[in-house]
C-alpha cells in the first residue's frame, strides 16, 4: 500500500508541473494553485489510466485533499 501511495502523490506532482515533494497526505487542493478544476480531472483520471484507481465522479469532484484522495482510492 505505501508503493501506492507514493506512485500516487509522484503522478499529483508530474500532473501539476511541481517539484517532488511538494504534495503530501495533508496537502489540500485549494493549497495548490496549479491544482485547478481541469488538472483535478486529469489526476483522476490518469489515475485511473495509468494505475488502475477508480474514483467514482461524484465523490472526486468532492474530494478537499490528498489524503482523501488517498481514502477514495483504497490506499
Amino acid at each position: 500500500m505505501y508503493e501506492m501511495k507514493e506512485k500516487i502523490i509522484a503522478l499529483i506532482e508530474e500532473l501539476l508541473k511541481v517539484p517532488a515533494g511538494t504534495i503530501t497526505e495533508d496537502t489540500q487542493i485549494e493549497d495548490v494553485e496549479q491544482w485547478d478544476s481541469l488538472a483535478h480531472v486529469m489526476i483522476i483520471g490518469e489515475l485511473e489510466g495509468r494505475l488502475g484507481v477508480s474514483i467514482p465522479l461524484e465523490e472526486a469532484i468532492e474530494l478537499t485533499g490528498v489524503r482523501e484522495l488517498l481514502e477514495k482510492a483504497g490506499v
